[in-house]
């Protein structure tokens, strides 16, 4: 009884025409809390924070640095969360915001490894090194590439949204491995300060900015992803409508 009440659910919120009418209410929310708090954490990390005593202004970087980390995880994760719905209950908004979602997610990763990068030149003295967190993370974005040109690569597109959808749980095992990585390793991260048992080790000051441009970056994702979806599925109808006036004519 318990599996047909939430199947039933997950099909009633897998109706396009109803993710639609949500989207337009949701969109216009998740675009405004995105612009205030771009406005409001870039503020606070740019003008108002106060340099670290150890790492001076290059501590900025970070406000973009560690969210754009977070995102990058959230996205793939998701992905891979509709990718099981996909396979198991054939809804086909699941494949639709997989592949919305995914050119985001490759941004976010790509953002999180060269923001690192700019950040580990003057802190460790090098660019790049081959620890556990970075090459888990590079792993992340051309999983992320990956799957886009997979699902392209088909066409028959149902076989190519199977495979993709396959590759994210599959790719899945580097999520957790990225988050532990700093515990399971010796690598040149610190370990979580934001997240964690006891509470954040951070100051207030620098916690703020923080925790303001995440939630930007989380709003702006959702009101982008929003988008490509209604684009997609409007694609979708268009196709559809296109491939009925054809068989029309051919009869």
């Amino acid at each position: 009884m318990g599996h047909a009440t939430y199947a039933l659910a997950m099909h009633r919120f897998a109706n396009p025409a109803r993710f639609l009418r949500l989207a337009a209410v949701v969109q216009p929310w998740a675009a405004g809390i995105a612009v205030i708090g771009f406005v409001a954490g870039l503020y606070w990390a740019l003008v108002a924070s106060p340099p670290d005593y150890q790492q001076g202004d290059t501590v900025r970087i970070m406000y973009i640095h560690v969210p754009a980390a977070w995102m990058s995880l959230f996205v793939y994760s998701s992905m891979a969360v509709a990718a099981a719905v996909a396979l198991i209950w054939r809804h086909p908004l699941a494949e639709v915001y997989a592949r919305a979602a995914a050119p985001l997610g490759a941004g976010f990763t790509l953002v999180c490894l060269a923001t690192g990068s700019l950040w580990g030149e003057p802190m460790w003295g090098t660019w790049w090194v081959w620890d556990a967190r970075l090459t888990s993370v590079l792993i992340l974005f051309f999983l992320y590439l990956g799957y886009m040109a997979l699902v392209d690569a088909f066409d028959d597109p149902t076989r190519g949204n199977r495979a993709g959808c396959i590759l994210l749980l599959v790719g899945a095992v580097n999520v957790p491995i990225i988050k532990f990585s700093v515990d399971w390793w010796n690598t040149l991260h610190q370990p979580a300060s934001v997240f964690r048992m006891g509470g954040p080790t951070i100051h207030a000051d620098m916690l703020w900015p923080l925790l303001a441009l995440a939630i930007a970056f989380k709003a702006y994702f959702a009101a982008v992803v929003i988008t490509r979806m209604r684009a997609e599925l409007l694609a979708r109808k268009v196709q559809a409508l296109r491939l009925a006036q054809a068989s029309q004519a051919a009869e």
